[in-house]
């Protein structure tokens, strides 16, 4: 495209008078002045930086600054200074010549003041009578009469530059030129009040001189996608895409990711996947930051597997992808049983530095492990952090979620002496273990009967400056009264109320069902009585289980109807199968004596 403007704009200065200078010598080694680089599409794009297309891809050039000229040692004329840079420009690049090569491209150059007629008639005419207005005017628009228009014209509606434009082509074919056809979509994407309808004109006019061969270019065609993208008509953008092949344009890496961009605005998952199976075919990829945020927007729309798929194909290339996008991509593929072993292989891709900052990643997969019960995996993958020293200094202080994940995990899976050796690792070297992951092991224990073990993790716990909760004694208890231990576990109700003065019913009840499972009613009735003495008031469910445990093991109806008097004037009520308990008993003592006062007789 820079050679079109590049004939452009001499086309246009070459249209301003001045004075006939005498040909200077050209010195042999005189320093070639060049262009500036290209800026392509940044007009659409220098709000949102990550979306530039790459600097290697071809699209328009700026124009050149005539003050460049003014450089020590340059000509005294401007213009001239300007031709002479063009000219040391196309030398460098190749044959001169062939830059006007196309035919039907005159030599006749734009009268200024017949362009600034034009200029002053287009700009204040009203849009729906530009073409009559030009008619009258009777204007030969050649092609450098078009582009000199095209390219002063700052005060033109973009349908007026359309209308131009087509008048001209109709007016004189060679005004139809490529280069032309730039300069119009440039302005219209420049343009800050662009509108829909603007657009899908312009785009009308595109596809009439596309049909032939050589008249639209691929930079010229992500110039119509990026202005479909800016007005959020993603189908349009869509559609100028699928045109490529008739109009004769192979897609770069910027089509292919203003497109899926386009196709982002609307939430278009499906259709950015077929953009990304084709850019995937072609091997023209973006670079790895627009890759990676490509990535992340497959994956928000569930397409876990495809995003993968693009992964593993921009590897090949040789192209980075951001550590961001890679995180991101391993949480995605973790939330289905069926591409978590896929995460587990993607965690390999950490390497070097990336490795230091990947304990999110490896975090997210271990809890997605634990979830579906693979706490084997879990528990390995975790040990392999810790002999990478992932978990090392800042890192380490927020890996306790993800240990204590793996503990809870091998404790239900009754790997104890594993959760245990985690444990004291946390103890010895970090992160530094709180009471839920104690607890998940006390409770481990106890419920393996393992007590010994599970009491001595209390006094870890104190060694750590962490004191024992409700909830840790009351497991013990429980774990002690299910192997008939009772007493050791009311000794233990006596630690718990030096630490916590007022504890809750459930250790009380744990007592009150231990005893009754061992016949003590009588430590059990104490129990009770030591509880209303803390302060708790025993509920229904207390006074049930001793009532129910007295009237069928002991048959003491007696004892269980003086608990009904207690329940009844604390305003409890027993339910009615255990009142109906009470009097079965009291009836079966009683037919019982009546028998063997009989037998006596």
């Amino acid at each position: 495209m820079w050679r079109s403007r590049a004939r452009a704009l001499l086309l246009l200065r070459s249209s301003i008078p001045r004075s006939p200078t005498p040909p200077s010598p050209r010195h042999p080694t005189r320093a070639l002045t060049r262009l500036p680089p290209p800026r392509p599409l940044s007009r659409f794009l220098s709000s949102s930086p990550d979306l530039l297309p790459d600097a290697s891809s071809s699209s328009s050039y700026p124009l050149p600054d005539d003050s460049a000229s003014s450089a020590a040692g340059a000509p005294a004329d401007a213009t001239e200074a300007g031709e002479d840079n063009l000219s040391s420009m196309w030398e460098e690049a190749g044959d001169a010549d062939d830059i006007f090569a196309p035919s039907g491209v005159t030599n006749s150059v734009a009268d200024e003041e017949e362009v600034a007629r034009v200029r002053a008639i287009v700009e204040g005419t009203p849009e729906d009578q530009i073409a009559s207005t030009l008619a009258d005017m009777v204007v030969d628009f050649n092609e450098p009469l078009l582009a000199a228009v095209l390219l002063t014209a700052e005060q033109c509606s973009c349908k007026k530059l359309i209308l131009l434009f087509n008048y001209a082509a109709k007016n004189n074919p060679t005004a139809k030129s490529l280069s032309n056809l730039e300069i119009l979509v440039s302005k219209v994407a420049d343009s800050d009040e662009v509108d829909k309808m603007d657009a899908y004109l312009l785009w009308d006019l595109v596809k009439e001189i596309g049909t032939v061969p050589g008249s639209v270019s691929t930079p010229l065609l992500n110039e119509m996608i990026a202005i479909f993208w800016k007005l959020e008509k993603s189908k349009a953008a869509l559609e100028v895409f699928a045109m490529f092949d008739e109009l004769g344009c192979t897609p770069d890496s910027d089509t292919y990711y203003l497109v899926i961009e386009a196709a982002r605005k609307k939430s278009m998952f499906r259709s950015a996947w077929e953009v990304c199976e084709k850019m995937i075919g072609s091997g023209c990829f973006p670079n790895g930051e627009k890759v990676g945020k490509t990535l992340t927007f497959l994956c928000e729309g569930k397409k876990v597997k495809e995003a993968h798929s693009l992964y593993l194909a921009a590897k090949e290339k040789n192209i980075q992808i951001p550590k961001s996008a890679l995180d991101f991509l391993v949480g995605a593929l973790v939330r289905n049983d069926e591409t978590i072993g896929t995460a587990l292989e993607l965690l390999e891709e950490y390497q070097g530095d990336s490795l230091k900052h990947a304990g999110k990643s490896f975090a997210t997969v271990i809890h997605a492990l634990c979830r579906r019960n693979k706490v084997e995996d879990a528990n390995n993958l975790l040990t392999k952090m810790v002999l990478l020293e992932e978990y090392q200094g800042e890192s380490l202080k927020n890996a306790g979620k993800t240990f204590a994940t793996v503990i809870h995990g091998l404790c239900r899976k009754k790997k104890l002496e594993d959760a245990k050796t985690l444990l004291m690792r946390m103890v010895n070297l970090g992160p530094a273990p709180g009471k839920a992951v104690f607890n998940f092991v006390i409770t481990a224990l106890s419920k393996e009967g393992e007590m010994e073990d599970a009491k001595g993790l209390i006094r870890v716990m104190e060694s750590q400056g962490l004191s024992p909760d409700i909830y840790t004694y009351s497991v013990l208890m429980s774990g002690y009264t299910k192997g008939g231990m009772v007493d050791e576990a009311h000794a233990l109700l006596g630690e718990a109320k030096k630490i916590h003065p007022k504890l809750n019913r459930v250790t009380y009840h744990i007592l009150i069902r231990g005893y009754c499972k061992i016949e003590e009613f009588g430590k059990a009735i104490e129990c009770l009585k030591e509880m209303r003495k803390d302060g708790l008031q025993p509920n229904a469910d207390e006074y049930d289980k001793l009532i129910q445990s007295l009237c069928l093991k002991a048959t003491d109806w007696r004892t269980a109807e003086k608990l009904l008097e207690e329940m009844e004037d604390s305003g409890l009520c027993l339910k009615g199968i255990s009142r109906s308990l009470i009097a079965a008993v009291k009836e079966l003592e009683r037919e019982e004596m009546q028998s063997k006062a009989s037998q006596e007789a």
